[in-house]
């Protein structure tokens, strides 16, 4: 089931917090919807569930427009960040219950109830909690069975509301992986709300970035990584080390801080983004850079080693962080204090408000 949304402006009192979005969601894709707070992402996800009601705008399910009907009309499942289970019923009673509140007409039977309720506890491998109580599952399980009594009304499109949020790290990569597998057994369309950047380029088909009520950018989670359109969704995916400075001739200039680019640019004020994996660290500065730091703080996080430093005669408005292998580290040995020279070997140029940036590459030169 496509989704179409088609130029949504939504105001609460003279808070505008969507402002003329358009968005087409494919059929059977999972989509995420990327943000910081504030964005406007969940009143856009509570607008295509008919939650919401928009100023203006429409809403359309494969072609047909949705946006007078009711919530209940619109055969949306919806699944939130606090699961919202009932305390005083058990997880299969939780599961039927919108099944069992349905009009008589449209409701199944007793025993299709049942057989439907006992194939969604087995599709989410909670068969054997059939009959505990809310209160005795963990934070996981509750999930599980909140995405159950959603997908037990055969809805067309499955919203979710940061459904990950309140779960430890590892809970939430383990539903992550499973919710994937799942969505690509029934292909159903998904949207998923998130702030977490990680959970939306793994999980996703497609990213949808907003900031203050607007689409910065949609892509797929590699071009978005690869090509960001924006200052916006560069700073917003990942950690970004900037160097800003004056051109003379190639030259990229602040005080005692330079880069030489490796080909020609127009402007003056040039900003340089290079991401933590696209430079290196060394004694000496090389031939194109001479970009001197100290390390504030070295700290072992799984596989990498991270260092944060500091520019030293010329300035960042944040730290520089580089990741380096635990081979690395040992060979080198590194010390809080220690001045070096980041060399960087991929960089990314924004020189005029509104156009993407130049990726350039000192590689091989």
């Amino acid at each position: 089931m496509s989704i179409t949304v088609e130029r949504i402006n939504k105001y609460f009192g003279s808070f505008q917090a969507l402002k003329d979005i358009s968005l087409d969601i494919p059929d059977g894709k999972l989509i995420g919807l990327l943000g910081p707070s504030g964005s406007g992402k969940t009143t856009l996800l509570r607008v295509i569930a008919g939650l919401e009601n928009a100023e203006s705008g429409r809403v359309l399910f494969h072609g047909e427009d949705v946006t007078p009907l009711h919530v209940r009309e619109r055969r949306v499942g919806f699944v939130f960040q606090h699961y919202a289970l009932f305390r005083h019923m058990t997880v299969a009673q939780n599961i039927a219950f919108g099944l069992e509140v349905m009009p008589r007409k449209d409701r199944p039977s007793a025993p299709e109830i049942r057989r439907r309720v006992a194939d969604l506890l087995e599709m989410v491998q909670l068969a054997h909690l059939a009959e505990r109580f809310p209160a005795q599952l963990s934070g996981g399980q509750k999930q599980r069975i909140a995405l159950a009594r959603a997908l037990a009304m055969k809805p067309q499109i499955l919203l979710l509301d940061e459904p990950f949020g309140a779960l430890d790290a590892k809970v939430r990569k383990d539903l992550r992986r499973w919710l994937r597998a799942l969505h690509d057994e029934l292909h159903f369309t998904s949207v998923f709300v998130t702030h977490d950047q990680e959970e939306a380029l793994e999980l996703s088909d497609q990213v949808v970035v907003m900031s203050a009520g607007k689409i910065e950018q949609v892509d797929e989670p590699r071009a978005l990584y690869a090509q960001p359109e924006s200052r916006f969704v560069f700073d917003f995916l990942g950690h970004v080390n900037v160097f800003s400075g004056d051109l003379q001739g190639r030259r990229l200039q602040q005080s005692e801080g330079w880069i030489e680019l490796p080909e020609d640019t127009d402007g003056e004020a040039v900003q340089l983004y290079i991401r933590p994996h696209e430079l290196r660290l060394q004694d000496e500065p090389a031939a194109h850079a001479h970009l001197p730091l100290r390390i504030d703080s070295i700290s072992l996080i799984g596989a990498e080693v991270r260092l944060e430093l500091t520019p030293c005669g010329w300035q960042s408005e944040e730290p520089w962080e580089v990741g380096i292998s635990h081979a690395e580290f040992n060979r080198w040995q590194p010390q809080r204090g220690d001045r070096c020279y980041a060399v960087p070997d991929v960089g990314h140029l924004f020189n005029c408000e509104g156009k993407p940036p130049r990726t350039l590459s000192w590689v091989g030169r």
